[in-house]
């Protein structure tokens, strides 16, 4: 008998436990393995250990052999007695399976201790033997053990409850994913714990993982089941062993949470840029993005693809792909990572790649587009398809009316020529990259200049070819607004100069001399670039500039840079007026573009380099109408808000009106001769101008050093 104070669901449940054991022993063929339950009349505590004992679940490694009995099919029986087809009796009795269900869903909050262990072993024993037919009760039955797990102790009772789940699972694995799916937003510890124990059962981890794929999709489960479907994910795939069982679809559920992740970064749920939850954190991820960036962790990880995550880490590149304007650079950064270090899931993930480049849903086509293009970096992912055909697409991106996509295009074409030890597809290449420095959107600039360089890294590098064709392409890019594409155009000239060097060295190279005549003044000006990498970048040049020409202006060009010399650029400008006296009026002109500079370091930059210019010109050099034209200007800046500018103008205006006032001298020929004895062509001694140290100057990398600056 009962005790007094006990529950009334454990009564009701133990009663429909006796009833199921009693049937089972008047069938014995239809008892599943086990020993035999015993029938004596127990208290309820002694009773339990018996029906533990008849339902103790078995070991995993055991596989059915073929002399145990199967269950009978009502197809196949037939009275003995009578011999005639007779309806199947089950030995359950009619209805007593679905009974038990029924009972377990609705007592199972009321159930007892006692009462819930040993019905939920009996009920995982009925499950495994005839759980088939339990279609319409899986849902009442996984609600059941949602409500009644965070009330149960850890151990027998708790594992007893879990393995029903298992048990349901096993001929029913979506309607068990479709039951959980809703508990699993908000986030829900006790959905949690019962995903994670489905992902330790190997018998069911697997069906499971599939039904989460299809939910990830949206082919099944709740309208809300992508997202479910993500923090589920990465519940089980956190478990230990369980990504073993993605085996012949690892690739598919990769790119299905990466896509995901594009479709969580357009979406109004996510942020551009949301805090990346990490598993030391107490408690659960706070956005869907996190929840599946940990799910994808998880998936690499397990796969021992820790080093795709390490090499994520470090360039950012998670930030990325929850980003909305940055997700694709993610996936470009994922897609290198996998190329260096998990590369026995390419092919893979290549044929999975083609049917998604043709959908008609953005975010699966732009994503596959990105990891399309990174994987070209992997020669024998290329071989998988035809260079003609894998060329033939690309160029149907580059005259795509989506910026994104050209872009997408221009990196994969670069991809694929230069990823070899020589250059190839040049005809198809290079009208590309040069098209491209054209476009208005940022990311097709940036990757062409960064393809025109690796291409001039490359052995037999054309360089007399790019010089001709970016000379009138590269100088408004020094110039431009955006200032990665300042800084990545600045670089390119200088490794233009740097493969040129010796024609320019030996007279030869016309065309990049010219180059780098007519670039001169920005690079000088640029040394004052707010941006520090544009600043970097054009010391960097004009060094290389400085070499290849033998102007020896390398300690002036550093000083310059860092501590803003007067005295450095003076000896900056005296030899660009005396090695090229021709261009003399065109560094002018070129630097007073610069005085209406929305910059104020610019400004102030290209006032002081006119005034020494205009010290070290002489007369013959500048005509008067530009020197009146920048005496004027000069004069405008005067009244400048920024008071260094102002007062370098002032300086430098009166630089200007001395070359016009020995311009403008009287003299006859006796004296003008004697003049030119005396002070050559540069007119008259004048005095050099003095500027004041520049509030714009940036902090020199050397004072870290504990260097001072000279003088």
């Amino acid at each position: 008998m009962w005790g007094r104070g006990a529950p009334v669901g454990a009564l009701t449940l133990a009663a429909l436990a006796e009833g199921i054991q009693t049937r089972w022993q008047q069938s014995p063929a239809a008892l599943p393995p086990g020993p035999q339950m015993e029938t004596q009349e127990l208290e309820p505590q002694a009773r339990v250990p018996t029906l533990a004992s008849v339902a103790e679940p078995k070991n995993a490694a055991t596989v059915p052999t073929t002399d145990r009995e199967p269950c009978p099919s009502p197809s196949a029986q037939e009275s003995p007695s009578e011999g005639v087809h007779q309806p199947y009796q089950s030995p359950w009795g009619e209805g007593a399976l679905a009974d038990l269900a029924l009972y377990t869903a609705a007592c199972m909050e009321e159930a007892g201790l006692c009462g819930t262990q040993a019905t939920a072993l009996t009920l995982s024993s009925a499950l495994e033997a005839q759980g088939e037919r339990l279609e319409s009760q899986v849902h009442a039955l996984v609600c059941g053990l949602l409500a009644q797990v965070p009330s149960l102790a850890e151990g027998q009772p708790r594992r007893a409850a879990l393995r029903v789940l298992s048990a349901l699972a096993l001929e029913h694995a979506r309607d068990v994913v479709c039951a959980l799916l809703p508990r699993s937003l908000p986030p829900d510890r006790a959905a949690a714990e019962l995903w994670r124990s489905l992902s330790r059962n190997q018998r069911v981890n697997g069906q499971v993982l599939v039904q989460l794929l299809w939910a990830l999709k949206g082919a099944v489960g709740p309208e809300q089941g992508p997202l479910a479907a993500t923090r589920a994910l990465g519940e089980m795939l956190a478990v230990s062993g369980c990504v073993g069982a993605t085996r012949g679809f690892y690739p598919h559920l990769l790119l299905a949470l990466v896509t995901q992740l594009h479709e969580l970064a357009r979406s109004a749920r996510s942020p551009d840029t949301p805090k990346v939850w990490v598993p030391s954190q107490k408690g659960p991820p706070h956005s869907h993005a996190s929840c599946a960036v940990e799910a994808l962790k998880a998936l690499l990880t397990g796969d021992g693809g820790r080093m795709v995550v390490t090499c994520m880490e470090q360039a950012g590149g998670w930030r990325r792909l929850v980003g909305a304007h940055t997700h694709l650079e993610g996936v470009l950064l994922l897609a290198s990572a996998m190329v260096a270090h998990a590369d026995h899931h390419l092919r893979g993930l290549f044929a999975d790649l083609l049917p998604r480049l043709r959908s008609a849903d953005d975010a699966q086509r732009l994503t596959a587009m990105a990891f399309f293009t990174g994987l070209l970096q992997s020669q024998p992912t290329t071989r998988l398809l035809r260079e003609e055909a894998i060329l033939e697409r690309l160029r149907a991106w580059q005259g795509d009316p989506e910026p994104t996509v050209r872009w997408l295009g221009l990196l994969g074409l670069g991809h694929l020529a230069l990823n070899r030890g020589k250059v190839r597809h040049m005809n198809t290449l290079l009208p590309a990259l040069l098209g491209a420095l054209g476009e208005g959107d940022t990311r097709l600039v940036g990757a062409a200049l960064g393809a025109l360089r690796r291409l001039l890294l490359r052995p037999r590098a054309p360089v007399r070819l790019l010089s001709t064709e970016l000379r009138p392409r590269l100088p408004p890019l020094l110039d431009d607004a955006r200032e990665t594409v300042r800084a990545s155009a600045v670089g390119l000239l200088g490794t233009l100069v740097r493969r040129g060097r010796a024609g320019l060295r030996l007279g030869l190279r016309r065309p990049l001399r010219k180059l780098v005549l007519q670039s001169v003044v920005p690079l000088l000006l640029r040394l004052h670039d707010p941006s520090r990498d544009a600043a970097e970048s054009s010391e960097w040049t004009l060094a290389r500039c400085s070499q290849a020409l033998r102007w020896g202006l390398l300690e002036e060009v550093v000083t310059v840079a860092h501590y803003d010399s007067p005295e450095a650029l003076s000896r900056v400008c005296h030899c660009l007026v005396s090695r090229y006296p021709s261009h003399v009026p065109s560094f002018l002109n070129q630097t007073q573009g610069y005085l209406r500079s929305p910059q104020g370091p610019l400004r102030r930059a290209a006032a002081v380099l006119i005034g020494f210019l205009a010290h070290h010109a002489s007369t013959t050099q500048v005509s008067q109408d530009l020197l009146e034209s920048l005496f004027q200007d000069l004069g405008q800046l005067q009244s400048d808000p920024e008071l260094a500018v102002a007062t370098a103008a002032q300086v430098s205006a009166q630089q200007v009106a001395l070359l016009v006032q020995v311009q403008n001298r009287p003299r006859g020929p006796r004296l003008a001769h004697l003049a030119r004895r005396l002070t050559g062509h540069c007119g008259p001694k004048r005095a050099p101008p003095i500027f004041l140290d520049s509030p714009f100057q940036h902090r020199s990398h050397a004072d870290h050093w504990g260097f001072s600056s000279p003088g």
